[in-house]
């Protein structure tokens, strides 16, 4: 397998941490965005809307990191990870949306305006990842993790981008079960840590 992804993105790491996790082998690649390579001919012939990561597994090429972690644990028939159980497997599709919602557009958003310099409303953006995390905190009260009794896939596509939400100026401080949470996740054998930039609330630790 070939994963192509970008260190600072945490699209790129839920994939990473899940390939960790599994203790798969991969080849990974490095897309230099600031060099526009996501744009080239040859990364839109992998993945037209010239994103980050595509995972390329013989002659399967799966864009999307959501996509990826549902790939990577039916192919590896990782039942554990993503159950097949309809009521389970609709627990763990939950938290992929919101994965793909309201945590794409309130941490990461965030996070995007600080480590990568997009111009979105940091107040917005700031308030929307409160919102949603203190449903995730109540959400976490009494349970270990997201979507059943144990990590699911659903842990995996959360874990980065709230991880590093204070490099987005966005507090964990009052998140006593989410910052449990994350230290759970840190904690499970295979753990890939995403790597910290000095920015936002992280700029003078």
């Amino acid at each position: 397998m070939k994963l192509y992804y970008h260190h600072l993105s945490g699209h790129s790491h839920r994939v990473r941490l899940l390939l960790s996790l599994l203790g798969v082998e991969y080849e990974p690649i490095e897309v230099d965005l600031a060099a526009g390579a996501h744009k080239s001919p040859e990364y839109l012939k992998l993945n037209r809307f010239g994103q980050v990561p595509v995972l390329v597994d013989g002659s399967d090429v799966i864009a999307d990191s959501n996509a990826i972690l549902v790939y990577l644990a039916k192919k590896l028939g990782k039942t554990d990870w993503l159950p097949e159980a309809p009521v389970q497997a609709a627990a763990v599709q939950r938290w992929l949306s919101i994965a793909a919602g309201e945590i794409a557009y309130g941490p990461a958003a965030a996070r995007l305006i600080t480590v990568f310099g997009a111009r979105y409303n940091a107040e917005e953006v700031i308030g929307r990842a409160h919102a949603i995390l203190k449903l995730i905190d109540a959400e976490l009260e009494g349970n270990a993790f997201l979507a059943l009794d144990r990590p699911t896939i659903a842990d995996v596509a959360l874990y980065g981008y709230i991880a590093r939400a204070p490099e987005g100026n966005v507090d964990l401080s009052a998140y006593r079960n989410v910052n449990a949470w994350l230290q759970r996740i840190e904690a499970l054998p295979g753990f890939f840590p995403f790597v910290r930039t000095p920015a936002g609330l992280t700029a003078n630790q």
